[in-house]
């Protein structure tokens, strides 16, 4: 026997003792890659592999699975036979060692790479659900807080040991000979077989549901805007956690090995040292993924923008780490594919609610007028809506680029706002982002919408109040938003503070100036010298008019409603500044011909002290109380 054939008889001695399909085979008894355990015996297995490899001439019918013995005579047979006990057992090996020497994955310091800090993370930034309820104070908006900054965090790709250095250098060891032998295949099955259940095992343990898009479209949207915040967090985890530490044990154990030509899966694609990490991820990527584009192609409606945006931004923010882990390997590339579309289509969908809010703004059509003149609920939601814009103008910035279309001015069609919609304009305003054009045309619409609400009040003054208080809010959130009055600009906010002025002027015109013509002079005098000259019939009768007159608008604006303390106090003095001096004035000049009469308290019923408290009881949006008013007569 010469040297060679000596070494591959003591080879085949060496293999043949781990014959892990024989009765009583040494798998029974123990594993050769047991951590901490004897290395001798498993390094002079690999060695006795190699020199298999090295010196027994293969076999046509070796090719195949491990399990399949040769057929084959001689010692080629023998050879042949016991490369595939080799094999056998080296496949064995490795899922052990994959098996059971994995390290538990602390999820909770991956759940950290979800975080952001506060300065930049908007993940609970609320709901349009929640922008109608807003109160006097705006604690909507208040509780939102404000994020002018734009929603980026730093790439943190952390690698995590998913096995010890040790277990590594083995299963290398092990796919390095399978792989020489043409049994990369199988040992890429094997990782994929063990790895995908781990996997699929992290992301349940971050949170990331098995929802299918049915699954996903069906929830009520209280309970999605919950699932989106924490898809976001555990979206972060998973690619840059548990991808990417998948993505560097594969690259450990099969980079530039030769895997078999042969593919795991009966896709088209031949399989390469990626192919591994693909087929062990490539599910539970696809169900992460498959969260964001239901959402991308669910129904659009206004309330769902911010957390889409949200949702756009955390896949932007994760595309360069998913293309780092996925782009470059032609095995797991699509996923990266499937990533950039849903983020095109979470962006379209930006678009479409963005317009569709608009439709909205514009298809809502006057009902019942709101009690007593306040700020219209629509008023409240559409400014805090549009501030909320400008907190996300980063990113809507970006994805905005085409101006309010005319086609938009018809698209309440149908309604009875539709047949004046065709002659609003869009002010041209010196440039204007796109964005900013929208946000302007979403005022102009507003403003609209509104004067179709006030036609609904009979009493003209109290139309005029209506637009006041709406139009002043409206000037007032502008005011409190830097980034709101940037957009639209100082030109505009101009215009919209003319419009407030007019509608306060128009109140005071239309409610005062018949109270304040009972105090003039005009038809109280008749021929003859002035002394003489006063009817005091007509007299009487200008004094019982204007008592009449005062206590209807006290009954009647004591319930109007001026909700801003500011603007409630300024809209008094003014009234106050106006009738006070004409009353002062004419009782001063006319008192003595109604006191030198019969029953004078009959027709002075108020001192001007009296109309000074009952002017503060205007606007409070309850009826009055009544007064113990001094008697100007005694």
């Amino acid at each position: 026997m010469d040297g060679s054939a000596a070494e591959l008889e003591a080879a085949e001695r060496v293999v043949m003792r781990w014959d892990s399909s024989s009765a009583g085979g040494g798998a029974d008894e123990h594993m050769l890659f047991d951590g901490g355990g004897d290395r001798a015996e498993a390094d002079r297995f690999l060695r006795a592999v190699d020199d298999l490899r090295r010196l027994a001439p293969p076999s046509p019918t070796a090719v195949g699975s491990p399990r399949r013995l040769s057929s084959s005579s001689g010692s080629s047979a023998a050879g042949s036979g016991a490369v595939q006990v080799a094999m056998a057992r080296l496949e064995d090996e490795f899922r052990h060692v994959l098996s059971s020497r994995a390290l538990d994955l602390e999820i909770e310091a991956l759940a950290n790479l979800g975080s952001l800090s506060i300065n930049n993370d908007r993940s609970n930034s609320a709901s349009s659900a929640d922008l109608p309820a807003a109160d006097e104070d705006d604690s909507v908006s208040s509780s939102i807080g404000r994020r002018s900054s734009a929603y980026r965090s730093l790439r943190s790709i952390r690698e995590i040991d998913l096995l010890p250095d040790d277990a590594v250098a083995d299963l290398r060891a092990i796919a390095s000979r399978m792989a020489a032998a043409g049994y990369g295949r199988e040992c890429a099955q094997v990782y994929a077989s063990v790895r995908k259940p781990a996997v699929d095992a992290s992301l349940r343990r971050l949170g990331v549901e098995r929802l299918s898009i049915g699954d996903v479209q069906r929830l009520e949207w209280d309970a999605l805007e919950a699932k989106i915040r924490r898809w976001i967090r555990a979206a972060r985890a998973a690619v840059r956690g548990v991808f990417a530490s998948e993505r560097r044990l594969c690259f450990h154990i099969f980079h530039d090995l030769p895997i078999s030509s042969n593919t795991i899966s009966a896709a088209a694609t031949p399989a390469t040292h990626d192919t591994p990490f693909a087929e062990a991820v490539k599910g539970a990527a696809l169900q992460l993924f498959g969260f964001a584009e239901a959402i991308s192609i669910g129904r659009r409606s206004p309330e769902k923008l911010f957390k889409i945006i949200d949702l756009h931004d955390a896949l932007s923010d994760l595309l360069p780490d998913v293309s780092d882990i996925f782009a470059a390997s032609k095995a797991a590339e699509s996923i990266y594919v499937q990533a950039v579309e849903i983020r095109s289509r979470l962006a379209d969908a930006v678009r479409g609610i963005l317009s569709e809010f608009e439709n909205a703004v514009l298809r809502d059509p006057p009902k019942t007028a709101v009690p007593g003149g306040t700020i219209h609920p629509l008023t409240r939601y559409v400014m805090n809506y549009s501030s909320l814009i400008c907190d996300y103008k980063a990113t809507l910035s970006e994805l905005i680029v085409s101006r309010p279309s005319a086609s938009a001015r018809l698209a309440a069609e149908g309604n009875e706002l539709a047949p004046s919609l065709a002659d609003l304009e869009l002010p041209e305003l010196e440039n204007q982002l796109p964005l900013a054009s929208h946000i302007v045309w979403i005022i102009v619409i507003l403003e609209h919408n509104l004067e179709g609400k006030a036609s609904l009040y009979k009493d003209p003054a109290l139309s005029h109040l209506f637009m006041m208080n709406n139009v002043h809010y409206i000037v007032h959130k502008v005011k409190d938003s830097p980034d709101l009055w940037s957009m639209i600009g100082d030109d505009y906010l101009k215009r919209l503070t003319g419009k407030f002025t007019m509608a306060a002027t128009n109140y005071q015109r239309t409610s005062w100036l018949k109270i304040l013509n009972c105090l003039r002079d005009e038809g109280l005098h008749v021929s003859g010298g002035f002394s003489s000259g006063i009817s005091k019939s007509a007299l009487r009768e200008r004094f019982k008019s204007f008592n009449a007159t005062f206590e209807e608008a006290h009954r009647v604006q004591s319930g109007w409603c001026v909700p801003d303390n500011q603007l409630r106090e300024e809209l008094r003095i003014s009234i106050a500044e106006k009738l006070l001096p004409a009353y002062r004035s004419f009782l001063g000049r006319f008192r003595h011909h109604i006191e030198n009469g019969k029953h004078p308290e009959l027709y002075i019923k108020y001192s001007v002290e009296d109309l000074e408290i009952a002017v503060g009881d205007f606007f409070e949006g309850v009826p009055p109380s009544p007064h113990n008013r001094r008697r100007s007569h005694g």
